[in-house]
């Protein structure tokens, strides 16, 4: 089957799914991303001294890398203005992921949950405008079936201190997917190629906190107890 990521900046497969998506590639799935901006306004520029455009291009070469590591079936990395989107009209970003998912054709796409995690609001926007398109072709296409939000456990969540990182309530989770030692390791490796962040991404112990667990909410689907694959039931 076909799945689709939809995130706003590089590294936040890397952070979030990569165990994931290495699972679902060794399973025989086919795995798109979708990164809306290049991230280069985060202000680890300033530590390179580079221009947006210059931190773009090179965080953008590092997603290659991960996209080959990882051997995504395909990636594609957009040029929307990062820390932006909030500021863009809503339907260009719906325009640009309709082509995409219409290019793809994916069974399940997936984006941040109503909180994005961190609550950047970059992840908000993601969230809401993937959700107008999902319900959108929905209606309209005959293989887009299911929209999953990554999330955290409220107990995941409070492990995190070098963030400040959200979660859902048990009855709000349904699905939990468990990878194994290899996907982890898989994610791990995926992470050093983001070497522009290597000193944060340490700082932050995100490799110690990768779980076996991984968790999403499913839109406007209710399972209880938790499906334990993003393709259950499809």
């Amino acid at each position: 089957m076909k799945i689709l990521y939809i995130f706003p900046h590089p590294d936040d497969e890397s952070y979030g799914v990569a165990h994931v998506m290495n699972k679902q590639l060794r399973e025989g799935h086919e795995v798109y991303l979708l990164t809306l901006t290049k991230g280069g306004a985060t202000k680890l520029r300033h530590k390179f001294n580079y221009t947006i455009e210059q931190m773009g291009e090179v965080r953008f070469n590092e997603m290659k890398d991960v996209a080959r590591y990882l051997g995504l079936t395909a990636m594609n990395v957009l040029n929307l203005p990062d820390s932006g989107l909030k500021e863009l009209d809503p339907r260009v970003i719906e325009k640009v992921i309709e082509e995409e998912i219409r290019k793809v054709k994916p069974e399940v796409i997936v984006s941040y949950a109503v909180h994005g995690i961190s609550g950047f609001h970059d992840h908000l926007i993601a969230h809401s405008v993937v959700k107008r398109v999902f319900v959108n072709l929905k209606e309209k296409t005959n293989y887009l079936k299911r929209y999953a939000m990554l999330t955290l456990s409220e107990e995941d969540a409070a492990k995190v201190t070098f963030f400040k990182v959200h979660g859902s309530k048990p009855d709000e989770i349904d699905c939990i997917i468990t990878v194994s030692e290899e996907d982890i390791e898989a994610a791990k490796g995926s992470l050093d190629y983001y070497k522009t962040y290597k000193e944060t991404i340490e700082n932050s112990g995100i490799k110690e906190h990768l779980s076996r667990f991984v968790y999403f909410e499913l839109f406007m689907e209710k399972f209880d107890p938790p499906i334990n694959d993003l393709f259950a039931g499809l």
